[in-house]
């Protein structure tokens, strides 16, 4: 694990994000600030202005192009606590928890056009898949949304116990992974479909499957007792289909396994390093409560077999068999 950043104890951090093409990030800070580090650089550019403030999320553009700052807002969309461009860059999304409305920005333009319905409230987290057919919408109540970006039509489904905590894309867009508040499994949802096809595009029976069980449990190491398990709080999927990461609620011991990393830092992204002197090698970036940010380089051999982009995706991580895999979660067509 390697420090590449000291930011102090009096700016912890609101947010995070990794540049898409080259390897340097941005870091929101609890004074208002954004900061952009770069690998080949010792100077941090600090952006601020005087609309910024309480800064909630953070999102490079795909495609981004130099110019000034552009202030978009929209009457009673207010807070912003998610945003999303599409994989082209062509569009942004931008989400409120007391809005339930969700804006799709012409950001060119500066104008947007309201997504709204009715039931759940807001929406608390998005996240637009890597081919850009379909975004999650996460909302504070039981329920969240996966529309499709043809005809933004969305599917409804309904959670069991409590609202959806996060979620994740494979990287050809076939896949969704979402954890439910309260549980502590990873449950999946497999696209079969063309979005916008009359009889549906969730495929199967549209119901969850439950492929991994993060239940607690303990094994003995040289060093001690080791506890893992736990609620899942976010997840990020490597941009080769190859590695999960998963960060867990609590205090909990950190374990690096083959398809999944543990640990107990409270922001993280899966990031593929595009230097060429180390091609291939993904990393997970962790950002921690005393406002330090931590490299977490990886060394494994590629699993091989087909490469995504040809219609596959990766086998699923099974953290542990499970007798029933399919859950009773539904979606609900047309809400």
């Amino acid at each position: 694990m390697g420090e590449i950043a000291v930011l102090g104890s009096d700016c912890s951090v609101r947010g995070f994000a990794w540049h898409p093409h080259t390897d340097k990030f941005a870091v929101a800070l609890l004074d208002d600030s954004i900061r952009i580090y770069n690998s080949k650089s010792d100077t941090a550019p600090t952006l601020k202005h005087r609309l910024q403030r309480s800064v909630a999320a953070l999102q490079w553009k795909p495609l981004p192009s130099s110019g000034c700052a552009q202030v978009l807002s929209h009457p009673g969309h207010s807070p912003v606590t998610s945003i999303a461009w599409a994989p082209s860059g062509s569009v942004l999304i931008s989400a409120s928890p007391v809005d339930t409305s969700m804006m799709v920005w012409d950001v060119a333009a500066e104008s947007c056009v309201p997504l709204q319905r009715v039931g759940g409230g807001g929406v608390t987290f998005l996240s637009w898949s890597p081919d850009g057919s379909r975004v999650l919408a996460a909302t504070p109540s039981s329920l969240f949304r996966v529309w499709e970006t043809r005809m933004w039509t969305c599917e409804r489904w309904p959670c069991l116990k409590g609202r959806c905590q996060t979620g994740c894309w494979s990287p050809d867009g076939s896949r969704l992974l979402f954890s439910v508040q309260g549980e502590m499994v990873i449950y999946a949802l497999t696209f079969t479909d063309a979005p916008g096809d009359p009889g549906g595009w969730s495929g199967g029976s549209k119901a969850a499957t439950i492929v991994a069980d993060l239940s607690e449990t303990s094994f003995q190491t040289p060093q001690g007792e080791i506890r893992i398990g736990g609620e899942v709080q976010s997840l990020a999927w490597d941009p080769r289909g190859e590695r999960l990461a998963v960060l867990l609620k609590g205090d909990i011991s950190r374990l690096v396994q083959s398809f999944v990393t543990y640990s107990y830092f409270f922001k993280m992204n899966l990031h593929d390093k595009s230097d060429p002197e180390t091609p291939d090698r993904p990393a997970v970036i962790a950002c921690w409560s005393n406002g330090r940010i931590s490299h977490v380089p990886f060394y494994f051999v590629s699993a091989g077999g087909p490469r995504l982009g040809t219609g596959r995706s990766p086998p699923l991580p099974i953290a542990r068999s499970m007798e029933n895999g399919e859950r009773a979660l539904y979606s609900e067509l047309g809400s």
